[in-house]
């Protein structure tokens, strides 16, 4: 049986407007493609899970939707240079959304490999660092820009420590609460320290 967490339903109030219908059509996706999803909440954002693993999470910003599925064939979906957390990009409106028969098809491929023991992409990574420490004017920040902080612990700790350094690095003052403004600037559109350095990969 599916297991319905309220506080799903109070994110997709709180969601911009733009964001309810996308929302929605996700959770009617891991509902329907899968029958015993649990629903939960981490990160400050809507998990849906299976046998208790990450199946898919979705998180919305300002001005666009993040959606990411942890198990299957999304997961080899290549990312493009500064795109948002998740497997396709900044999602803005039901166009850009897949299909529900497709996201449903690839949930299910995601449930499968986690019935077959496929390891999940937290599983791969043995020797990951620990997270940096935060700067108390960093964290300040942050605890006043929710959707900043939101994609900041999303972060991998190396992409949290590019940030981190970069602030830290500043000379002076001035050049320090620059460097700050302009983070919680990227992390509010969901975008990476470097971002613009990135290169997109190539199609086959």
């Amino acid at each position: 049986m599916p297991t319905i967490d309220p506080r799903v339903d109070a994110y997709i109030a709180k969601s911009a407007e733009f964001a309810r219908p996308l929302l929605v059509a996700v959770r009617t996706a891991a509902h329907k493609a899968c029958p015993d999803v649990v629903e939960a909440i981490k990160w400050g954002m809507p998990f849906f899970t299976y046998q208790g693993k990450n199946l898919a999470h979705v998180a919305a910003f300002k001005q666009h939707l993040g959606l990411g599925l942890w198990y299957g064939e999304a997961t080899n979906a290549a990312r493009l240079a500064g795109q948002a957390m998740g497997n396709f990009g900044r999602i803005t409106s039901m166009a850009e959304m897949p299909a529900q028969r497709e996201l449903q098809r690839l949930l299910k491929s995601g449930m499968a490999a986690i019935e077959q023991g496929v390891p999940g992409p937290t599983a791969r990574r043995t020797t990951r660092r620990p997270p940096p420490e935060m700067p108390a004017d960093l964290a300040a920040a942050l605890s006043k820009a929710p959707e900043a902080k939101l994609f900041y612990d999303t972060l991998a700790p190396s992409h949290q420590r590019e940030y981190v350094n970069w602030i830290t690095g500043a000379k002076r003052d001035e050049t320090r609460q620059r460097r700050l403004a302009t983070t919680l600037a990227q992390l509010a559109v969901g975008k990476r320290w470097g971002w613009k350095n990135e290169r997109p990969r190539k199609a086959d």
